[in-house]
């Protein structure tokens, strides 16, 4: 969700390809043509009289395009047919609407490969993913106005069960909000595919309630889970099931006909329902179910997206209907949560996308096959919503919505930004002092998939210059970003206006935020959890392991071919076979939880409920393995070392000791033993 997805949200670090490269180690020691596109049958009329029609377009700066139309129409027809080719993306959808109506929606590529049925931006419907979250804020700011819910009470007043403080701190629908409540990150059951076995909202939200992992308030970590809770509250206040309140409350006042939280959709609406790609040149797959709804279930064709940005627009007024007051629209809008100054802050809802100096309020979202953003540029009465229906070649799917709104601003809402800049001992010392690994503050933090944590580091390098570079931020040519420092701990893009800033105490860094991520920070990785010493060595201990394995069968055939006797006996044979069984144990498991790791991020359908008795049993077995091979590897050591075998033999019985305590010592940091099946 911003995105759905845990892991798409990261897009920083593609985590399938960096597990499948530590799990291959530890294992080995054009021509395009025009996409179809679908002209808009009829357009929203104005919102109001008396404001400016889309062809009376706001005076654009000398040089810069006026935003019409046509314009725009033939800029779009330049941009996404080639961009959908270039990624392998079978189709997408793109609105413009303009001081009050709707200026353009249009339909590329296809809705259905197979059957070569192309995208109708009035009816065809695609995933919006956490773009589905602003409906829900949207009716928790509703019920603020109508008195049922106040944003700075304690949410268990609202609820049927209890969210624990932590530190007597609370959470709040604030803390919602802007995610900042604390929760740990959710992963399971995500996205699910089983039609006949959907838990309610109410059914997905008790069945585990995540640790608070940070105090309300003090880290923003995006959560999935902060906003279905707060869907569950509006459910609960307003005595209505939650799809059905969007549906009186937000849908039929706008006049959207072509939306639905419902899962599946109901059968007037299925026909209208894009298939979902990887690639657009492979299989459709199934519809995915979120049973988290409020956070990510919405269904929508282009055009009714469009009332939905023009009432935010318009702060809460659509043609003679309001779905906010204007001054709780307002307060949504402008309501900015306190975080690393001067980066891009949460909103209520909303989270700021600044760009060319103009004030853009955005939200974003992914399954595993849509890709959506929406962007608002308020003082501009402008919105740009777009929304693809596969994960394209490499995840094209994500540059493809940063960079067509990019250019989009570029085009029309143009500015030349002059940076500051700071002199360049002071720039050597601050780059030196953010210089480290970093992890992320939305992140699983009690449960296996912490695990992650070893392939996801956030590598931070001082450049010779004074510059600095991030690893994952990169650009639309993947090659990772200059950030120069433009005024005190503040570092912005050489080639664009995005910024990265630190909070400094004491003289160190202790986290550091992004523009584009104003859900979550960048927090400095424990010494003894550092991924810079700790990789290394699990991969050399798995392949000192490994080798261990190999080399009983190998021997045994040597042996046999040459006729040699076994030249051991005694407690000497006895604990030379019990380490060799005890390597290939724990090998063995530490391999097959990387693999059913990387399959979870590769496939979220394996991180879903037919998978909890395999959880379970590869906690049970990893305590008993990784504890049980640490001390069979220690007693073998203690055998070798005080027996007469060669140094090779006792230096050997040494490696495969630490080796095997490195990987206890993993399993025990990153919760690889435990009883649960919540993740």
């Amino acid at each position: 969700m911003r995105p759905l997805l845990l892991f798409n949200t990261l897009k920083l670090f593609p985590f399938p390809a960096t597990a499948g490269i530590a799990l291959s180690l530890l294992i080995a020691v054009s021509s395009l043509g025009q996409v179809p596109s679908i002209a808009p049958p009829r357009t929203i009329p104005p919102a109001s009289a008396g404001q400016t029609s889309p062809q009376t377009a706001p005076p654009a700066a000398h040089g810069t395009p006026t935003l019409t139309k046509e314009d725009a129409e033939a800029w779009f027809d330049g941009f996404m047919p080639y961009a959908l080719q270039r990624g392998d993306v079978a189709g997408a959808v793109v609105d413009v609407v303009q001081n009050g109506q709707l200026l353009l929606t249009k339909g590329y590529g296809f809705a259905d490969v197979a059957a070569r049925k192309p995208v109708d931006p009035q009816r065809t419907l695609f995933r919006a993913g956490s773009v589905s979250k602003l409906f829900t804020w949207t009716a928790v700011m509703q019920q603020v106005e109508r008195g049922k819910l106040n944003l700075d009470t304690d949410v268990n007043t609202y609820l049927d069960f209890k969210i624990p403080p932590r530190n007597g701190k609370p959470v709040t629908l604030r803390n919602l909000m802007t995610h900042t409540a604390g929760f740990d990150e959710t992963v399971r059951a995500l996205l699910i595919t089983d039609v006949h076995n959907i838990p309610s909202l109410e059914q997905a939200l008790k069945h585990w309630v995540p640790p608070r992992v940070t105090d309300a308030g003090s880290t923003p970590a995006y959560s999935n889970y902060g906003a279905a809770l707060a869907g569950y509250i509006v459910q609960r206040v307003s005595g209505t099931p939650f799809d059905e309140y969007i549906e009186g409350e937000i849908f039929q006042p706008l006049g959207m006909e072509y939306a639905s939280f419902r899962q599946p959709l109901p059968e007037r609406l299925q026909p209208d329902m894009s298939k979902g790609y990887k690639l657009g040149s492979g299989e459709p797959q199934p519809f995915e179910i979120i049973p988290l709804t409020p956070a990510g279930a919405l269904s929508i064709s282009g055009a009714s997206m469009a009332p939905f940005m023009i009432a935010h627009l318009q702060n809460g007024a659509f043609d003679s209907k309001r779905i906010l007051q204007q001054a709780t629209a307002v307060e949504m809008h402008d309501t900015r949560a306190r975080g690393i100054e001067p980066l891009h802050q949460m909103l209520l809802g909303f989270y700021q996308n600044d760009m060319n100096g103009h004030r853009v309020i955005t939200h974003a979202g992914d399954t595993e096959c849509f890709h959506t953003e929406l962007n608002l540029l308020p003082e501009n009465g402008v919105g740009l919503f777009m929304s693809v229906n596969s994960q394209g070649k490499q995840g094209a799917a994500a540059p493809i919505r940063s960079m067509l709104f990019k250019e989009f601003m570029d085009r029309y809402f143009p500015r030349d930004l002059a940076q500051g800049s700071m002199d360049a001992n002071t720039a050597k010392a601050h780059a030196k002092m953010m210089a480290g690994r970093y992890r992320l503050s939305r992140r699983p933090h009690t449960d296996f998939l912490a695990f992650l944590d070893l392939l996801s580091e956030v590598p931070v390098v001082a450049n010779a210059d004074g510059t600095i570079t991030v690893a994952g931020l990169k650009g639309a040519n993947d090659v990772p970003k200059k950030w120069k420092e433009i005024s005190p701990f503040v570092w912005g893009n050489a080639d664009g206006d995005d910024r990265i800033a630190a909070r400094v105490e004491n003289g160190r860094v202790t986290r550091f935020g992004y523009d584009a991520y104003p859900f979550m920070v960048f927090e400095p990785v424990p010494g003894w959890l550092s991924s810079a010493w700790l990789l290394p060595l699990l991969i050399a201990s798995l392949i000192a392991l490994v080798l261990t394995a190999l080399a009983w069968p190998i021997s045994a055939m040597v042996r046999r071919h040459y006729g040699v006797a076994y030249s051991l006996s005694g407690a000497d044979a006895r604990a030379h076979r019990v380490v060799r069984i005890a390597s290939v144990c724990v090998a063995g498991l530490m391999l097959l939880w990387l693999f059913v790791v990387t399959e979870m991020l590769s496939n979220l359908d394996w991180a879903g409920p037919k998978m909890d008795p395999w959880i379970i049993l590869l906690g049970v077995l990893s305590a008993i393995v990784f504890t049980g091979g640490a001390i069979v590897a220690i007693w073998n050591a203690g055998q070798v070392l005080t027996s007469q075998r060669r140094r090779l033999a006792k230096f050997w019985s040494v490696v495969l000791a630490i080796a095997c305590l490195v990987v206890l010592y993993v399993a025990l940091m990153f919760h690889l033993i435990g009883l649960s099946a919540n993740y």
